[in-house]
Protein backbone atom coordinates (compact mmCIF):
# COMPACT_ATOMS: atom_id res chain seq x y z
CA UNK A 1 0.00 0.00 0.00
CA UNK A 2 1.32 3.60 -0.64
CA UNK A 3 0.68 6.97 0.86
CA UNK A 4 -2.59 6.91 -1.97
CA UNK A 5 -4.21 4.50 -1.16
CA UNK A 6 -7.14 5.87 0.67
CA UNK A 7 -9.16 8.73 -0.58
CA UNK A 8 -11.52 10.11 1.43
CA UNK A 9 -15.27 12.71 0.78
CA UNK A 10 -17.78 14.83 2.28
CA UNK A 11 -20.64 16.72 1.53
CA UNK A 12 -24.06 17.73 3.25
CA UNK A 13 -27.04 18.80 1.31
CA UNK A 14 -31.16 18.15 1.73
CA UNK A 15 -30.67 15.98 -1.71
CA UNK A 16 -28.44 12.76 -1.11
CA UNK A 17 -28.06 12.56 -4.82
CA UNK A 18 -26.81 16.39 -4.90
CA UNK A 19 -24.65 15.07 -1.98
CA UNK A 20 -23.23 11.87 -3.64
CA UNK A 21 -22.26 13.89 -6.33
CA UNK A 22 -19.65 16.22 -4.75
CA UNK A 23 -18.70 13.61 -2.76
CA UNK A 24 -18.12 12.05 -6.26
CA UNK A 25 -16.14 15.14 -7.64
CA UNK A 26 -13.91 14.79 -4.84
CA UNK A 27 -12.70 11.24 -5.16
CA UNK A 28 -12.74 11.68 -9.03
CA UNK A 29 -10.46 14.71 -8.38
CA UNK A 30 -8.48 12.70 -5.52
CA UNK A 31 -8.09 9.03 -7.71
CA UNK A 32 -6.71 11.50 -10.86
CA UNK A 33 -3.73 12.74 -8.56
CA UNK A 34 -3.31 9.45 -7.29
CA UNK A 35 -3.26 7.85 -10.87
CA UNK A 36 -1.29 10.47 -12.29
CA UNK A 37 1.64 9.13 -9.94
CA UNK A 38 4.33 7.30 -11.35
CA UNK A 39 4.02 3.66 -11.09
CA UNK A 40 0.10 4.19 -11.80
CA UNK A 41 -1.84 3.13 -8.67
CA UNK A 42 -3.77 -0.23 -7.33
CA UNK A 43 -7.69 -0.59 -7.60
CA UNK A 44 -9.93 0.59 -5.10
CA UNK A 45 -11.16 -2.44 -3.15
CA UNK A 46 -13.06 -1.23 -0.03
CA UNK A 47 -15.35 1.53 0.15
CA UNK A 48 -17.16 2.91 3.60
CA UNK A 49 -20.05 5.30 3.56
CA UNK A 50 -21.54 6.60 6.95
CA UNK A 51 -24.79 8.38 6.21
CA UNK A 52 -26.87 10.96 8.06
CA UNK A 53 -30.33 9.11 9.11
CA UNK A 54 -31.64 11.50 7.63
CA UNK A 55 -30.75 10.09 4.07
CA UNK A 56 -31.40 6.75 5.69
CA UNK A 57 -34.59 6.08 3.88
CA UNK A 58 -32.67 6.22 0.42
CA UNK A 59 -29.69 3.38 1.81
CA UNK A 60 -30.75 1.06 -0.70
CA UNK A 61 -30.76 3.92 -3.46
CA UNK A 62 -27.35 5.39 -2.63
CA UNK A 63 -25.59 2.01 -2.12
CA UNK A 64 -26.81 1.09 -5.47
CA UNK A 65 -25.38 4.53 -6.99
CA UNK A 66 -22.11 3.46 -4.96
CA UNK A 67 -21.43 0.21 -6.47
CA UNK A 68 -22.36 1.40 -10.06
CA UNK A 69 -20.10 4.12 -10.01
CA UNK A 70 -17.23 1.72 -7.91
CA UNK A 71 -18.08 -1.20 -9.33
CA UNK A 72 -16.11 -3.79 -7.37
CA UNK A 73 -15.67 -2.31 -4.10
CA UNK A 74 -17.01 -3.65 -1.55
CA UNK A 75 -18.88 -1.33 0.78
CA UNK A 76 -19.74 -1.31 4.27
CA UNK A 77 -20.96 1.39 6.83
CA UNK A 78 -24.19 2.48 8.72
CA UNK A 79 -26.02 5.39 9.79
CA UNK A 80 -25.70 7.89 12.45
CA UNK A 81 -27.02 11.37 13.89
CA UNK A 82 -24.30 12.41 12.50
CA UNK A 83 -21.08 11.38 10.47
CA UNK A 84 -17.73 13.25 10.51
CA UNK A 85 -14.39 13.43 7.86
CA UNK A 86 -11.20 14.78 8.87
CA UNK A 87 -11.72 17.68 10.43
CA UNK A 88 -15.22 18.15 10.16
CA UNK A 89 -18.42 17.02 11.73
CA UNK A 90 -22.19 16.42 10.77
CA UNK A 91 -24.76 16.96 13.34
CA UNK A 92 -28.28 16.36 13.08
CA UNK A 93 -27.97 17.61 9.21
CA UNK A 94 -27.98 16.01 5.90
CA UNK A 95 -25.13 14.74 5.41
CA UNK A 96 -22.39 11.68 4.00
CA UNK A 97 -18.96 10.83 4.27
CA UNK A 98 -16.66 8.37 2.10
CA UNK A 99 -13.96 6.75 2.04
CA UNK A 100 -11.89 3.86 -0.40
CA UNK A 101 -9.29 2.08 0.31
CA UNK A 102 -7.02 -0.08 -1.90
CA UNK A 103 -6.30 -2.83 -0.22
CA UNK A 104 -5.29 -6.36 -1.27
CA UNK A 105 -8.72 -8.56 -1.90
CA UNK A 106 -7.41 -11.35 -0.18
CA UNK A 107 -6.69 -9.11 3.09
CA UNK A 108 -10.30 -8.67 3.97
CA UNK A 109 -13.85 -10.02 3.97
CA UNK A 110 -17.06 -9.20 4.84
CA UNK A 111 -19.50 -10.68 7.09
CA UNK A 112 -23.32 -10.03 7.73
CA UNK A 113 -26.37 -12.17 7.72
CA UNK A 114 -26.22 -12.84 4.25
CA UNK A 115 -22.80 -13.57 4.23
CA UNK A 116 -21.35 -15.64 7.41
CA UNK A 117 -18.29 -15.99 9.18
CA UNK A 118 -15.39 -18.00 7.41
CA UNK A 119 -15.50 -21.64 8.76
CA UNK A 120 -12.53 -22.27 10.92
CA UNK A 121 -10.48 -24.19 8.54
CA UNK A 122 -10.28 -21.80 5.57
CA UNK A 123 -7.46 -20.23 4.30
CA UNK A 124 -8.34 -17.09 5.86
CA UNK A 125 -7.62 -15.98 9.29
CA UNK A 126 -8.75 -12.90 10.43
CA UNK A 127 -6.91 -10.63 12.63
CA UNK A 128 -9.07 -7.85 13.37
CA UNK A 129 -12.64 -6.79 13.22
CA UNK A 130 -14.25 -3.35 12.10
CA UNK A 131 -18.40 -4.09 13.04
CA UNK A 132 -21.79 -2.31 12.63
CA UNK A 133 -24.68 -3.18 14.76
CA UNK A 134 -27.59 -2.31 16.21
CA UNK A 135 -28.28 -2.03 19.51
CA UNK A 136 -31.50 -3.16 19.49
CA UNK A 137 -30.30 -6.83 18.83
CA UNK A 138 -31.11 -9.26 21.27
CA UNK A 139 -27.70 -10.20 23.23
CA UNK A 140 -25.18 -7.58 21.41
CA UNK A 141 -22.80 -7.94 23.73
CA UNK A 142 -22.27 -11.63 23.66
CA UNK A 143 -22.68 -11.25 20.01
CA UNK A 144 -19.31 -9.11 20.17
CA UNK A 145 -17.58 -11.31 22.74
CA UNK A 146 -17.77 -14.66 20.60
CA UNK A 147 -16.96 -12.50 17.55
CA UNK A 148 -13.61 -11.17 19.12
CA UNK A 149 -13.37 -14.99 19.94
CA UNK A 150 -12.87 -15.69 16.22
CA UNK A 151 -10.11 -13.54 16.03
CA UNK A 152 -6.46 -13.84 16.41
CA UNK A 153 -6.16 -10.67 18.47
CA UNK A 154 -9.70 -10.40 19.81
CA UNK A 155 -9.47 -6.78 18.95
CA UNK A 156 -12.57 -5.47 17.65
CA UNK A 157 -13.81 -2.03 16.86
CA UNK A 158 -16.52 0.01 14.98
CA UNK A 159 -19.97 1.02 16.64
CA UNK A 160 -23.88 0.66 16.56
CA UNK A 161 -26.41 2.73 14.55
CA UNK A 162 -27.89 5.86 16.03
CA UNK A 163 -30.25 6.88 13.75
CA UNK A 164 -33.42 7.66 15.27
CA UNK A 165 -36.22 6.55 12.25
CA UNK A 166 -34.47 4.13 10.77
CA UNK A 167 -31.27 2.01 12.12
CA UNK A 168 -29.22 0.14 9.38
CA UNK A 169 -25.70 -1.40 8.63
CA UNK A 170 -24.61 -2.36 5.24
CA UNK A 171 -22.19 -4.58 4.39
CA UNK A 172 -22.87 -5.14 0.27
CA UNK A 173 -26.23 -4.90 1.21
CA UNK A 174 -28.17 -3.04 3.52
CA UNK A 175 -29.21 -4.79 6.86
CA UNK A 176 -31.21 -4.33 10.40
CA UNK A 177 -30.56 -5.79 13.46
CA UNK A 178 -27.68 -8.15 13.92
CA UNK A 179 -23.77 -7.66 12.98
CA UNK A 180 -21.89 -6.52 10.19
CA UNK A 181 -18.90 -5.34 8.95
CA UNK A 182 -15.26 -6.31 7.76
CA UNK A 183 -12.61 -9.08 9.48
CA UNK A 184 -9.26 -7.98 8.39
CA UNK A 185 -6.38 -10.29 7.96
CA UNK A 186 -2.74 -10.06 9.17
CA UNK A 187 -1.78 -7.72 6.51
CA UNK A 188 -3.59 -4.77 7.42
CA UNK A 189 -1.72 -3.31 9.92
CA UNK A 190 -3.75 -0.70 12.05
CA UNK A 191 -3.30 1.08 15.21
CA UNK A 192 -6.64 1.45 17.68
CA UNK A 193 -7.65 3.64 20.88
CA UNK A 194 -10.37 4.35 23.19
CA UNK A 195 -10.67 7.91 24.59
CA UNK A 196 -13.49 7.95 27.43
CA UNK A 197 -15.75 11.03 28.13
CA UNK A 198 -16.66 10.88 31.80
CA UNK A 199 -14.96 11.33 35.16
CA UNK A 200 -15.34 9.64 38.35
CA UNK A 201 -16.87 11.62 41.15
CA UNK A 202 -16.00 9.59 44.02
CA UNK A 203 -13.84 6.02 44.38
CA UNK A 204 -13.73 3.07 43.12
CA UNK A 205 -15.86 0.47 44.91
CA UNK A 206 -16.10 -3.41 45.04
CA UNK A 207 -19.59 -4.84 44.02
CA UNK A 208 -20.80 -7.03 47.19
CA UNK A 209 -23.95 -7.77 46.38
CA UNK A 210 -25.95 -7.64 43.01
CA UNK A 211 -28.74 -9.07 41.22
CA UNK A 212 -28.90 -9.33 37.43
CA UNK A 213 -28.62 -5.56 36.82
CA UNK A 214 -29.72 -4.52 40.05
CA UNK A 215 -27.21 -2.88 42.34
CA UNK A 216 -27.80 -3.65 46.26
CA UNK A 217 -24.23 -2.76 48.34
CA UNK A 218 -20.90 -1.67 47.47
CA UNK A 219 -18.50 -2.50 50.14
CA UNK A 220 -20.91 -3.60 52.22
CA UNK A 221 -22.69 -0.35 52.28
CA UNK A 222 -26.07 0.48 50.46
CA UNK A 223 -25.73 1.51 46.82
CA UNK A 224 -27.48 4.39 47.16
CA UNK A 225 -25.97 5.66 50.36
CA UNK A 226 -22.91 5.06 48.14
CA UNK A 227 -23.75 7.30 45.22
CA UNK A 228 -25.40 9.92 47.54
CA UNK A 229 -21.99 10.29 49.28
CA UNK A 230 -20.20 11.11 45.92
CA UNK A 231 -22.90 13.32 45.15
CA UNK A 232 -22.84 15.35 48.77
CA UNK A 233 -26.58 14.64 49.51
CA UNK A 234 -28.09 13.98 52.55
CA UNK A 235 -29.53 10.52 53.03
CA UNK A 236 -33.11 12.00 53.28
CA UNK A 237 -32.84 14.34 50.30
CA UNK A 238 -35.63 15.27 48.49
CA UNK A 239 -37.21 12.98 45.62
CA UNK A 240 -37.41 15.96 43.23
CA UNK A 241 -33.93 16.81 43.64
CA UNK A 242 -32.68 13.02 44.13
CA UNK A 243 -33.90 12.19 40.51
CA UNK A 244 -32.62 14.96 38.64
CA UNK A 245 -28.98 14.19 40.50
CA UNK A 246 -29.34 10.78 39.97
CA UNK A 247 -30.68 11.67 35.96
CA UNK A 248 -26.30 13.14 35.23
CA UNK A 249 -24.95 10.38 36.75
CA UNK A 250 -23.59 8.05 35.47
CA UNK A 251 -21.95 4.58 36.53
CA UNK A 252 -18.46 3.33 35.48
CA UNK A 253 -18.30 -0.41 35.79
CA UNK A 254 -15.20 -2.08 35.98
CA UNK A 255 -14.77 -5.29 33.86
CA UNK A 256 -11.52 -6.65 34.53
CA UNK A 257 -9.89 -6.57 38.54
CA UNK A 258 -6.54 -5.71 36.81
CA UNK A 259 -7.94 -2.48 34.80
CA UNK A 260 -6.11 0.88 36.17
CA UNK A 261 -6.83 4.56 35.46
CA UNK A 262 -4.43 5.82 32.89
CA UNK A 263 -4.87 8.90 34.53
CA UNK A 264 -5.87 10.89 37.71
CA UNK A 265 -9.60 10.82 37.74
CA UNK A 266 -9.78 9.26 34.70
CA UNK A 267 -11.05 5.17 33.86
CA UNK A 268 -9.24 2.64 32.14
CA UNK A 269 -9.92 1.31 29.13
CA UNK A 270 -11.73 -2.32 30.89
CA UNK A 271 -14.28 0.17 31.95
CA UNK A 272 -17.57 0.54 30.37
CA UNK A 273 -19.87 3.44 31.19
CA UNK A 274 -23.60 2.88 31.75
CA UNK A 275 -26.64 4.73 32.76
CA UNK A 276 -28.63 4.34 36.23
CA UNK A 277 -31.77 3.64 34.88
CA UNK A 278 -33.99 3.57 38.59
CA UNK A 279 -33.87 3.84 42.37
CA UNK A 280 -35.56 1.78 45.55
CA UNK A 281 -35.45 4.72 47.83
CA UNK A 282 -36.82 2.25 50.56
CA UNK A 283 -34.25 -0.94 50.28
CA UNK A 284 -31.46 1.52 48.67
CA UNK A 285 -31.18 -0.20 45.36
CA UNK A 286 -30.14 1.38 41.80
CA UNK A 287 -30.96 -0.11 38.72
CA UNK A 288 -28.57 -0.20 36.14
CA UNK A 289 -28.42 -0.50 32.49
CA UNK A 290 -25.91 -3.29 32.32
CA UNK A 291 -25.19 -6.35 34.60
CA UNK A 292 -22.99 -6.46 37.94
CA UNK A 293 -21.32 -9.32 39.90
CA UNK A 294 -20.13 -9.23 42.81
CA UNK A 295 -15.97 -8.95 42.86
CA UNK A 296 -16.46 -5.63 39.84
CA UNK A 297 -15.67 -2.44 40.53
CA UNK A 298 -18.12 0.41 40.10
CA UNK A 299 -17.23 4.59 40.30
CA UNK A 300 -19.90 7.04 39.61
CA UNK A 301 -19.24 9.41 36.85
CA UNK A 302 -20.85 12.29 34.71
CA UNK A 303 -19.86 13.53 31.45
CA UNK A 304 -16.83 15.86 31.92
CA UNK A 305 -16.23 18.21 28.13
CA UNK A 306 -12.11 19.36 29.88
CA UNK A 307 -11.36 15.46 30.82
CA UNK A 308 -13.07 14.52 27.31
CA UNK A 309 -10.79 17.01 25.59
CA UNK A 310 -7.55 16.20 27.48
CA UNK A 311 -8.09 12.53 27.13
CA UNK A 312 -8.76 12.45 23.12
CA UNK A 313 -5.18 14.51 22.67
CA UNK A 314 -3.86 11.51 25.03
CA UNK A 315 -4.75 9.12 22.47
CA UNK A 316 -4.13 11.49 19.34
CA UNK A 317 -0.86 11.97 20.43
CA UNK A 318 -0.02 8.01 21.41
CA UNK A 319 -0.95 7.21 18.29
CA UNK A 320 1.11 9.81 16.26
CA UNK A 321 4.15 8.84 18.58
CA UNK A 322 3.78 5.13 17.37
CA UNK A 323 2.96 6.53 13.86
CA UNK A 324 6.74 8.48 14.20
CA UNK A 325 8.58 6.16 15.70
CA UNK A 326 8.61 4.29 12.68
CA UNK A 327 7.77 0.96 13.89
CA UNK A 328 4.04 1.03 12.74
CA UNK A 329 5.31 3.07 9.19
CA UNK A 330 3.17 5.74 8.03
CA UNK A 331 -0.89 6.62 8.44
CA UNK A 332 -2.98 5.85 5.37
CA UNK A 333 -6.53 6.47 6.23
CA UNK A 334 -8.47 6.37 9.29
CA UNK A 335 -12.49 6.00 11.07
CA UNK A 336 -13.13 7.89 13.69
CA UNK A 337 -16.56 6.47 15.61
CA UNK A 338 -17.71 8.93 17.88
CA UNK A 339 -20.85 8.64 20.51
CA UNK A 340 -23.26 10.53 19.86
CA UNK A 341 -23.61 12.54 23.21
CA UNK A 342 -20.19 14.15 22.24
CA UNK A 343 -19.62 15.85 19.34
CA UNK A 344 -18.83 19.20 19.28
CA UNK A 345 -20.95 21.00 21.49
CA UNK A 346 -19.51 18.72 23.90
CA UNK A 347 -16.01 19.79 22.90
CA UNK A 348 -17.00 23.26 23.01
CA UNK A 349 -17.04 24.79 19.19
CA UNK A 350 -18.65 23.24 16.12
CA UNK A 351 -15.93 20.44 14.36
CA UNK A 352 -14.06 20.62 17.78
CA UNK A 353 -13.25 17.32 18.31
CA UNK A 354 -12.54 16.08 14.94
CA UNK A 355 -10.30 19.09 14.38
CA UNK A 356 -8.29 17.78 17.72
CA UNK A 357 -7.92 14.18 15.66
CA UNK A 358 -6.58 16.28 12.92
CA UNK A 359 -4.33 18.22 14.46
CA UNK A 360 -2.73 15.05 15.72
CA UNK A 361 -3.14 13.14 12.51
CA UNK A 362 -2.22 15.55 9.76
CA UNK A 363 -4.54 15.26 6.55
CA UNK A 364 -5.34 11.73 6.72
CA UNK A 365 -8.21 10.48 5.12
CA UNK A 366 -10.83 9.92 7.48
CA UNK A 367 -14.88 9.18 7.81
CA UNK A 368 -16.87 8.06 10.44
CA UNK A 369 -19.80 8.61 12.41
CA UNK A 370 -21.69 9.51 15.87
CA UNK A 371 -23.12 5.66 17.10
CA UNK A 372 -25.60 4.85 20.12
CA UNK A 373 -22.86 2.75 21.48
CA UNK A 374 -18.56 2.63 20.70
CA UNK A 375 -17.33 -0.81 20.05
CA UNK A 376 -13.53 -1.95 20.91
CA UNK A 377 -11.97 -5.05 21.52
CA UNK A 378 -15.40 -7.12 22.76
CA UNK A 379 -16.39 -4.49 24.88
CA UNK A 380 -19.51 -2.07 24.23
CA UNK A 381 -18.89 1.18 25.61
CA UNK A 382 -20.47 4.60 25.95
CA UNK A 383 -19.54 8.09 26.15
CA UNK A 384 -16.40 7.03 24.11
CA UNK A 385 -14.63 7.80 20.80
CA UNK A 386 -12.60 5.01 19.18
CA UNK A 387 -9.96 5.92 16.91
CA UNK A 388 -8.83 3.41 14.31
CA UNK A 389 -5.28 4.32 12.21
CA UNK A 390 -4.61 2.35 9.04
CA UNK A 391 -0.62 1.77 8.55
CA UNK A 392 1.72 0.34 6.11
CA UNK A 393 2.97 -3.02 7.30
Amino acid sequence: MSDASFVHAHAAHGDWKVALAECQRQLDAQTAARQAKPGGAAPFTLGWCYLSDYYAPAAEAMLAALQKRWPGVAWVGTAGVGVCANGVEFIDEPAVALMLAALPRTAFRLFSGRQPLPPASSSFVPHTALVHAEGSTPDVQDLLRELSMRTATGYLFGGLSSARDRTLHIADGVFSGGLSGVLFGPEIGLISRVTQGCQPIGPARAVTHATHNLLFELDGEPALDCVLRDLGLERDVPDETLSRMLSATLVGLNTSADDAPGLPGSFGTDTVVRHLLGVDVQHRVLALADVAEPGMRVAFCRRNPAAARVDLVRIATEIRAELESGVAGQALGALYISCSGRGGPHFGAPHAELQTVRNALGDVPLAGFFAGGEIARDHLYGYTGVLTVFTER
